[in-house]
């Protein structure tokens, strides 16, 4: 007999990378990041059903409800990408779908809906001539105009960005453009550098100053009923809206309890291709096990620890916001090597 979810247990997130395969080589993608002509992984269809199983046994352990992120590559290139929407669908399981916006139309948007899609994320890397660079000539235009087509079937559009010294300055008019193509949520997150030498290239303040554009901003449209959702994604947010005293440290919060920061190790892991698992998929050493020979729910409370042990950050641990911001791990361990090392666009002095 096939187990449904209780709405009632909190969600556990995992970030299922089905197939490397992509109509496109992103200057800032993680999987050929080091190596553009790699030979691309996929699952098989007998992996596919033992990895769900494998994340359903676990969620079944620790009473959570699955939530998956379907990825690549770009996932609708697997040639079983329909069979898995099709086994989601009969746990009555929700999921969001990472990927391009080449593939869709209108009646692939209402076949994802009918399968239960709840979100589509697209990315945006900057205005016309940036994106196109990073990514592929043509995919801005394209990307926007796939936004209509995906809440024409009544999935919500999601665009994402990814922040770095090449598009900073761009930030601001990218939030005019999905304003104006009605996109549902938005957020940005910093570029994760897979090397030393691929550093972010913003100083702190500099990261400051964009928040502080950006809030403007959002505050500017929500006042005007804007429809677009601002996911503040990035934890350093909570530092800023700290200073700024629109978030307060609760009066009853317990010492020692993690309240909000980066899910890694906590509700959320990437499982890639090969069935490596991943703490992190922006975190390139935190493979922790593989899920055709382990079982996630033994790793979950072994391996996985390696990265619950918050006295050791070395900057957040001293600092009065540890239970709720922490920075971004993986743009640390990108740049360091050091998971726990200080977040380097985190502009707080600590004494």
């Amino acid at each position: 007999m096939k187990q449904h979810f209780s709405e009632a247990k909190q969600y556990f997130a995992f970030q299922w990378h089905i197939t490397d395969e992509c109509d496109q080589r992103c200057k800032h993608c993680y999987i050929f990041s080091e190596d553009s002509c790699k030979k691309t992984d996929a699952m098989t269809w007998e992996q596919i059903q033992d990895t769900l199983y494998n994340c359903l046994d676990f969620c079944e352990m620790y009473h959570r409800r699955p939530y998956f992120y379907i990825t690549g590559g770009d996932p609708i290139l697997h040639p079983d990408f329909w069979k898995l929407l099709e086994l989601l669908k009969s746990y009555d399981i929700p999921f969001t779908i990472l990927g391009n916006p080449f593939h869709l139309n209108d009646e692939v948007c209402q076949k994802l809906k009918e399968y239960g899609c709840q979100k589509y994320q697209l990315s945006l890397d900057g205005m016309r001539e940036t994106h196109d660079w990073f990514r592929k000539p043509g995919s801005f235009d394209i990307t926007l105009e796939k936004v209509a087509c995906i809440k024409k079937a009544g999935i919500r559009s999601v665009v994402m960005t990814t922040v770095s010294s090449k598009n900073i300055e761009e930030i601001p008019a990218i939030i005019d453009t999905v304003v104006a193509a009605k996109v549902d949520v938005f957020a940005f997150a910093r570029y994760c550098p897979t090397s030393e030498e691929k550093d972010i290239g913003i100083e702190p303040m500099r990261y400051r100053e964009l928040l502080v554009v950006c809030d403007k901003k959002f505050k500017e449209y929500e006042a005007a009923g804007c429809e677009t959702y601002f996911n503040k994604k990035d934890h350093l947010w909570t530092l800023y809206e700290y200073e700024t005293g629109e978030f307060k440290i609760p009066e009853n919060a317990q010492e020692g309890m993690i309240y909000g920061g980066c899910n890694c190790g906590n509700c959320h892991l990437t499982i890639l291709p090969t069935g490596d698992i991943y703490a992190c998929r922006r975190v390139q050493n935190s493979r922790v096990a593989n899920v055709f020979e382990d079982r996630i729910a033994d790793v979950w409370v072994c391996e996985m620890e390696a990265y619950r042990e918050y006295d050791k950050f070395k900057k957040c641990s001293k600092c009065e916001l540890k239970a709720w911001c922490r920075g971004c791990p993986a743009v640390a361990n990108g740049q360091t090597g050091d998971f726990y090392g200080a977040d380097p666009q985190c502009w707080k002095e600590i004494e």
